[in-house]
């Protein structure tokens, strides 16, 4: 399946709230920037001056099935800094059950790479997964991320903490790989 990623804007919204499940999901794929249940509210304080390539420090897309132009998720490029030439993956999410485990993230991901190392000539990437989301890990990895390193309960969620794994690609390394395709 070819997909795109597309500017996310206000229209987008309905679709990600609905998306979001619970409390416990929502901290999954979109960490503590947002509070549940999402609401369109959160949507544009984290949307505000998003998605211009020259001057913002977050890139939100939605990722649309290129043969039906259908949304099916949602990815950022967000903490962009151009001094250091980095620059985090985060809300990483497939939002049609159905299509998880068909390799749509691993499409998402190698697209968002594109983006940082071809588009914002960025020599760093990162993103931070949980450790029990074991195939987002195996994932990461196909693409290339490294683990750094373990944040042990970095974050409560109910009565459980929850162990963060970090994770980082350079552009060296993502260079190689696109040789090797």
């Amino acid at each position: 399946m070819n997909i795109q990623l597309v500017p996310f804007t206000e229209q987008d919204f309905e679709q990600l709230i609905e998306w979001s499940g619970d409390q416990a999901f929502l901290m999954q794929w979109a960490g503590p920037l947002f509070q549940y249940p999402l609401s369109p509210d959160q949507l544009f304080a984290y949307n505000r001056d998003a998605n211009n390539e020259e001057t913002s420090v977050k890139l939100n897309y939605r990722v649309v099935l290129t043969e039906t132009q259908q949304s099916i998720g949602h990815i950022s490029i967000g903490s962009i800094d151009r001094e250091n030439a980095s620059a985090r993956i985060t809300k990483v999410i497939i939002g049609l059950p159905d299509l998880r485990g068909k390799g749509i993230g691993k499409a998402m991901v190698e697209t968002a790479l594109s983006i940082c190392f071809g588009k914002l000539g960025l020599h760093k990437v990162s993103l931070g997964v949980y450790d029990f989301n074991i195939t987002a890990v195996k994932a990461y990895e196909r693409v290339g991320f490294s683990i750094d390193g373990v944040l042990r309960d970095a974050r409560k969620v109910g009565d459980t903490y929850w162990n963060l794994i970090e994770m980082s690609i350079l552009e060296d390394e993502w260079k190689a790989l696109q040789s090797d395709l």
